[in-house]
């Protein structure tokens, strides 16, 4: 059985994409999933399953949907797949890495639109992407960044989720508990 790791893009504590951790806890335990936890409220899970990934992301979409009410991208990965996420970070050696922001994606994007939205100028913001990952580097408020999880999916036609470094290196503890 794999430990994976469940990643909710757009959970927000009020409206129509609310999902009580509480609810969606005993959601997944009672659709199967094993040792099923939740960290903090933004939308991350843990789950045990004999089940593929992709398999996981369609459950775990159509459970909160039914059950919770929250349409939802779902995306599932290992606390390896994450790892290996973070080990490529580009920003390292002079970066505030909790100005760091790793995007994960449904699906690997297009090679060439990532090369269009890498080579426009965001200063003194930065984005590196490749087939696993973006990683944007938002050195100000991101609240009030060029740089944004919706942005990127728009441009590249994709969905995806971001996290910051506290959280992938959490989650990634998290996964290797059990």
């Amino acid at each position: 059985m794999k430990n994976y790791i469940i990643l909710l893009r757009g959970v927000m504590p009020m409206g129509k994409n609310k999902v009580p951790m509480a609810k969606l806890r005993e959601v997944l335990t009672q659709a199967g999933f094993e040792n099923t936890r939740t960290y903090i409220a933004s939308g991350n899970a843990l789950v045990n399953s004999d089940l593929p990934a992709g398999e996981i992301e369609q459950a775990v979409h159509e459970l909160i949907k039914k059950h919770i009410g929250a349409d939802l991208v779902v995306i599932v990965r290992t606390g390896d797949q994450l790892q290996a996420i973070l080990d490529n970070n580009p920003f390292t050696g002079g970066y505030d890495i909790s100005r760091v922001f790793f995007t994960t994606f449904t699906a690997v994007p297009d090679t060439q639109k990532a090369k269009e939205l890498m080579a426009m100028d965001f200063s003194p913001e930065e984005l590196v992407i490749t087939e696993n990952a973006a990683y944007m580097y938002v050195p100000g408020n991101a609240a009030r960044s060029k740089l944004s999880n919706l942005m990127l999916e728009k441009q590249l036609g994709v969905s995806a989720t971001t996290r910051n470094f506290n959280t992938m290196s959490k989650l990634i503890a998290l996964s290797k508990e059990h």
